[in-house]
């Protein structure tokens, strides 16, 4: 599980980008950025930083919280006060020389700071300002807090999550903000690459609602069109089988997915039951999708008489899918998962190997890397600030003396 070296370079290592977004959205969408070589300048509040490094659990040595290794991975902090005159100043200078700036304040709040995209490209007309919210730039929700719970089920996502004769769930990750932070990222390298031809940068406007709204399929048309609200399921997808979690004789619940033609003929033949494949009821996709409940009877009285892993081996070798439901520790132990270091192990600031998701997706030959594990608050502020703006000993010591890094 060790982390190879990387060949270089990097294909992001001569963008340069200011973070300024908290919690997860923005930084996710820098997260991305930063695993594929941009350096990542991340702009904390002095003294206290990003909320991140408080959240999730602790380490079990150490005692520090241990999220804010992956989400902070491969940047640097720099502390600045942003609601100081001095900082929003230094900020201002810093944004000179980026070439893309992301945050995630409520809408209105850079502009309040003197920070807005138009003063910011007046000098620097390259610049991509990159927006994360809950609700967008503008449209009458736009100034309201938009954290991922409300905007996931704005976007459709709460209401389809969970059984049907119970309240919706909410999914066991913040996927609202990791979506917003992925469409970021893509919207980056939209406007990065339009840059190239046009010389000039432009604002990225992702919102977590809009971003969890793109991964609701035909929702929208099948209501508009065949006037039908797709609703909670559970474990499946309705019509759609067989697809679905079958208990196995050991207890575990094993996921298989045969609903295309061919593949729920193989899965007859590997149940014993070839016969199956011809009948009526269950020999087309629309069939099967009629008669879903007895066709998962079916297959779990089949799934019951094998424990899970036999079950896994025995649809693997016919070509049907299917699989176990993962937990972390299956992560760490599958040969899979070793073989191609989907998860790897990186020092972190006592030197410790820790383990993590590694970084996707894969490039033949610029592949991202991980470097370095979230860093301490502020331990790049001198760097970045002497780098970056040429600042002397005195002009640092004064912004500290000031509170203002």
């Amino acid at each position: 599980m060790r982390q190879q070296n990387t060949p270089t370079p990097l294909p992001l290592e001569n963008i340069k980008v200011l973070e300024l977004g908290q919690l997860i959205a923005g930084p996710y969408c820098g997260q991305v950025l930063a695993d594929f070589g941009a350096n990542v300048v991340k702009v904390e509040p002095p003294g206290k930083g990003d909320a991140m490094r408080q959240w999730g659990e602790a380490d079990r040595v150490s005692g520090d919280p241990l999220w804010w290794n992956v989400i902070g991975r491969n940047k640097q902090s720099l502390t600045l006060d942003l609601r100081q005159p001095r900082g929003q100043d230094v900020l201002r200078q810093l944004a000179k020389h980026a070439d893309v700036i992301i945050e995630n304040f409520r809408p209105g709040t850079m502009e309040r700071w003197g920070l807005s995209y138009e003063e910011l490209s007046r000098h620097n007309p390259k610049l991509v300002m990159v927006r994360v919210t809950g609700f967008g730039q503008d449209g009458p929700y736009a100034t309201r807090a938009g954290f991922a719970s409300v905007c996931e089920a704005m976007g459709g996502l709460r209401y389809l999550s969970g059984y049907p004769d119970r309240p919706p769930v909410r999914v066991g990750i913040s996927i609202g903000d990791t979506l917003a932070g992925l469409h970021a990222a893509l919207g980056t390298m939209m406007a990065l690459h339009q840059r190239e031809r046009s010389g000039q940068g432009q604002v990225v406007d992702s919102s977590i609602f809009e971003s969890v709204l793109a991964m609701m399929e035909s929702l929208i048309p099948e209501y508009a069109r065949a006037g039908k609200v797709r609703e909670r399921s559970g474990s499946f997808l309705p019509k759609i089988a067989p697809s679905n979690a079958y208990p196995a004789r050991d207890g575990r619940d094993v996921i298989i997915g045969a609903n295309q033609d061919t593949v729920f003929r193989r899965l007859c033949e590997a149940m014993g039951q070839p016969r199956l494949a011809d009948h009526p009821d269950y020999a087309t996709h629309r069939a099967r999708g009629e008669n879903q409940q007895a066709i998962d009877d079916l297959v779990a009285a089949w799934t019951q008489q094998h424990d899970a892993s036999h079950i896994v081996d025995i649809l693997a070798e016919a070509g049907v899918p299917a699989g176990l439901v993962f937990r972390a520790p299956d992560m760490l132990d599958d040969p899979h998962f070793q073989a191609r270091k989907s998860i790897v192990e990186v020092p972190d600031r006592h030197g410790q190997p820790l383990p993590m998701q590694n970084v996707f997706p894969r490039l033949s030959t610029t592949p991202g890397s991980i470097r370095s594990v979230g860093p301490a608050l502020g331990e790049h502020t001198h760097t970045v600030l002497t780098d970056w703006l040429a600042f002397s000993a005195d002009t640092l010591d004064a912004l500290r003396a000031d509170n203002v890094i």
